[in-house]
Order: C-alpha cells, then structure tokens, then sequence
C-alpha cells in the first residue's frame, strides 16, 4: 500500500465515504524543503523516526531506575524491559503455544491463561526466531518497531482520503507521539494490528472489498476485532444502500460488501471456535478473559453491556459511577457529531463508533483500556485541523508528557502494581 495509488475517478461514488473528498487520491508532496524530504513518505519516516527517538529516551530512563520485578532484574536493558506485562503471555505463545486444558484456581474458576492472547503476532515473531536464531525479546520489539512504521505511512495515506496534506502530516505526528504510542515499540501486538486495521480502512474507503478478506483474517487473529469490523461494514453497507441514488451502489459491490461484513463477523467468532475446539470448552476464551477482570469485581458471567457499570460502581460506588457511565456514553454520542470528527467522513465515523460499541459491550474499564482505545486513532485526524502553530506545538508537548505519565502509570513496576498496561 506505499506505492502510487491510481487517480481519483470523475463518478461520485469515489468520494462518498469522505466529508472532504480531494482531488486526488495521491498524496501530494510540500513543496518546499530539501529534494529527498519532498516525497510524503519521506515525511512521514522522519516524523517517525524523531517520534521514535523520543519515545526510546523516555522508555530508557524509566528502564534505568525500574527495580526488579517479576519478568526483569533492576536497570533491565530495553529489550527487556520492552517485553514485561502481557508480553510474557505472547513469549509463551510463541515458544509452548497454546494449552489444551484450562488451569483451575483454588476457588474452582477457570484461570488466566495463553488463550487470551491470539496468534497472529507470536506466530510472525516465532517464525523470524526460527530465521534469525535471536530470542524473543529482540524479536518482538523489532517485529512492534517496523509494523509501527508501517502504520505511520498507511495512516497518512488513510487520513489524506478525508483531509489536507497538513492535517494529514499532524494526525500522522500526533499517532507517533500519543501517550499510549511506547506501545508502538513494546512486546505487544497493537502495533501489528493497528497496521492492519490502518489497511482495512484504507481499503474500506477506497471501496476495495475483494482485499479486504486476506486483511481481516490476520487483523481478527492478531487482536479481538472482527465483530466490530463486521458492524461498521454492515453499517457501511445499509447507508451506500440507502444513499445509492446519489452514489451508486452496483450489484457487485452489494455482494462482496455483504460478504466480506459477514466474513469479519465470522472471523470475530474463529478464535472463540479454535478455543473451544482444542479444550473441549464452549466457553474457554470468554472465562479466560474474565479471569483477568476477576481481581476487580470477582468471578461473574459475561453478560454484554454490563462490565462498564460493573466497573463504574468499583471506581466510584453508587449512584456515581452509573452517572459517571452513563456521561461517558453521551459524551461519545455528542463526539461523534462534532464538526471537526464530521470531517473524517462516513466510514472513519462508523468504526470508531462501532469499536466504541464493543468496548462497552465486552470490556471492563481499568488501567488497560487506555490500551484498548488505540484503534480509535482516526479521531486524530480531527484533533489535527487547527493549523495553529502554538496548538500544534502545545498538543505535542502534552501528548510528550502523557507519554511520560503512562510510562510511570501502566508500565514501570513499583511493588504490587495494580495498574497493567
């Protein structure tokens, strides 16, 4: 996806996904600044180098002062250091692979085990193992680092669909720079699933659905994410149908639009399946998952919809932490409809509140959903309109700074901590 995309056709139908639609598809090049840094690639591998040079310094102090803990000894080195937390989970993954019997608890409750965590991103590390002869830790760092790049560049090309090149090349800085964006280069798997993801839906507004099929399977397999990728493309597919006067929406275009959300709603469910498969448990991957939410709120059934108010009444007891949910939903609601998250268009819209949907379906709000917000990124894309320089540079140095306050929040180890990334 970094070569020359085809022109922009002259049918409506090429623009209807955007609220902003541009003359071109190709992204234009600044003219002005040094032959080799005209190319907008070459723009975005520079922000995302200094991007990574930032990162890197902060994650080395930390490292430097981080005391020994349960996967590292004091002042680990950064690989090690870039590899605690779930990246154990994955390291098992990688090395043993998956367990055929669930582990039981004391209690008699199913326990925390590998089936959390999916394959597609220790599958890729243990086969550049193989290759390499190099053990995990450097591995997994290199395959988060060079899918990170990826991302970077597809993220532009994605965000000039629907904006400028300026704002294109600030929603680009600000995605390498957010507070979450260590994650980038750490033993997890967002970085490879949010290259992916990036690809879907440039493949989604580039109305692309015969490609999107090979993209979903390894998106659906590297991090939970096919049912809500099959609810935006459902949704994407009841509003071309109801706006086809206006944009034409032909008979093969209907078919692999149906077919490839019922594809990813199907993928949703396969790591589920593998689960049950292979442990004999309908319910493996889902008690597997509540595992992780049973130190906040005990062993209890998923029931969708309720994990929010679960742990609002945690956080914030009674009657606040259900008016705390309560306001969060309708805030998201009213974010949705804001002028600068209109400009994203239609289909950026439709998945971040279909992603949005299942979070509140599914998860339980705690230190990692910061974590689990990343794929939201296209809202960047609206907080990188103003062209101010003193906002742009304030947005930087704010998202510098959560960078640091997450870093010593959810990562660094300091005693019984109880906030994981």
């Amino acid at each position: 996806m970094t070569g020359t995309a085809p022109p922009a056709r002259a049918s409506p139908r090429m623009h209807a996904a955007s609220a902003a639609p541009r003359s071109s598809s190709i992204p234009s090049s600044a003219p002005a600044g040094p032959r080799w840094l005209r190319p907008w690639w070459a723009q975005v591998m520079l922000i995302w180098a200094a991007s990574r040079v930032i990162t890197t310094t902060l994650v080395s102090i930390l490292a430097s002062v981080q005391g020994p803990n349960a996967w590292t000894g004091a002042s680990p080195g950064y690989a090690d250091f870039a590899t605690m937390w779930d990246a154990h989970w994955y390291n098992i993954v990688a090395v043993v692979g998956y367990p055929s019997a669930l582990p039981i608890t004391d209690l008699g409750e199913i326990g925390e085990s590998a089936w959390a965590f999916m394959p597609g991103y220790p599958s890729l590390a243990r086969l550049l193992m193989e290759l390499s002869g190099q053990p995990w830790e450097p591995v997994a760092v290199l395959v988060s680092v060079v899918f990170s790049l990826g991302t970077a560049l597809l993220l532009f090309r994605l965000m000039s669909r629907v904006l400028d090149d300026s704002a294109s090349r600030f929603a680009v800085v600000l995605f390498c720079v957010a507070p979450l964006s260590p994650m980038l280069q750490f033993g997890y798997a967002e970085s490879m699933y949010l290259f992916f993801l990036t690809l879907a839906l440039l493949l989604l507004l580039e109305r692309r659905y015969a490609l999107l099929f090979p993209v979903i399977a390894v998106m659906a397999l590297t991090r939970p994410s096919g049912l809500a990728f099959a609810l935006a493309l459902a949704l994407h597919v009841i509003y071309r149908w109801f706006t086809r006067a206006a944009d034409a929406f032909p008979l093969r275009e209907r078919v692999l639009a149906a077919s490839v959300a019922v594809f990813s709603g199907v993928m949703g469910l396969a790591w589920p399946a593998a689960a049950w498969i292979v442990t004999g448990s309908m319910t493996a991957y889902t008690d597997t998952e509540l595992a992780w939410r049973a130190p906040y709120i005990g062993y209890v059934e998923l029931i969708p919809f309720t994990a929010w108010f679960q742990g609002g009444l945690w956080w914030l007891g009674m009657p606040l932490g259900i008016l705390a949910v309560v306001a969060l939903i309708l805030g998201f609601t009213m974010l949705m409809f804001t002028p600068a998250v209109r400009r994203l268009g239609v289909d950026l819209r439709l998945w971040v509140a279909s992603y949005g949907l299942y979070l509140l379906a599914v998860f339980f709000p705690q230190s990692s959903t910061f974590r689990l917000l990343m794929p939201m990124f296209p809202l960047l894309g609206a907080v990188a309109l103003p062209r101010s320089l003193w906002y742009r540079v304030g947005v930087v140095v704010l998202c510098i700074l959560g960078q640091w306050g997450w870093l010593l929040l959810c990562w660094g180890v300091d005693g019984a901590d109880w906030t994981p990334p």
